[in-house]
């Protein structure tokens, strides 16, 4: 039996370098895109897009394919974007009326500063392949965050851990409708007063949890 293990292929280092100046690009071209965005809606075009990137659509096609996947591309910075500015790396340790306030005021406060940005992930293409809903994703990934947070806090008062999911996606479902609504009134509220609101709406439900 031969016992001598095979010998690894020997990894092509120009492939390499090509795919890592592959991905860079893209991550460039993603960046111009964002500021695109910002700077001319969220009806900009790939030609205003390829114009702010000094390139040509042609690029923009080779390393996305269409306008969908540069959506795509888009929408998945907008969501690391998003999830950097909550408050969630210690949302355990945070009493859940308070992690809703904060949360609350962390996405209000993303829509405020990039109105632009967040209607062109609110606003997929249409197309013959359908592209996946990002807000859901987005939110989906938001509720679980809070899930956790919110189990580990019932954990510790000694009550029933089961209702944290539904809590937590309830919660998140609840500030992105707020957060949809209060563009489509132009943020005619300030931030605080709408924060607030929710915070009156949530504070008085956790306040009456009991420990078995």
């Amino acid at each position: 039996m031969n016992l001598v293990p095979p010998l690894e292929a020997p990894v092509d280092g120009r492939a390499a370098r090509w795919e890592q100046h592959n991905l860079d690009r893209r991550r460039a071209l993603v960046e111009d895109a964002v500021r695109a965005i910002r700077e001319l809606g969220p009806g900009v075009g790939m030609d205003e897009i390829a114009a702010r990137a000094k390139t040509s659509k042609t690029v923009l096609y080779r390393h996305f394919g269409d306008k969908s996947g540069l959506y795509r591309a888009v929408v998945e910075s907008v969501e690391q974007y998003i999830l950097r500015k909550l408050p969630l790396d210690d949302a355990e340790l945070v009493e859940p009326h308070e992690l809703v306030t904060q949360l609350a005021d962390a996405y209000l406060a993303v829509v405020e500063r990039d109105r632009n940005l967040y209607l062109f992930v609110a606003s997929r293409p249409t197309g013959e392949v359908p592209t996946e809903d990002p807000v859901l994703t987005i939110t989906t990934h938001i509720g679980n965050a809070v899930a956790e947070a919110m189990r580990a806090w019932l954990a510790r008062e000694g009550l029933d851990e089961d209702p944290a999911n539904i809590w937590a996606h309830g919660v998140t479902g609840f500030i992105w409708a707020v957060a949809d609504r209060w563009i489509v009134t132009n943020l005619r509220r300030p931030r605080a007063e709408v924060v607030a609101y929710i915070d009156s709406f949530f504070a008085p439900a956790f306040a009456a949890q009991q420990r078995s």
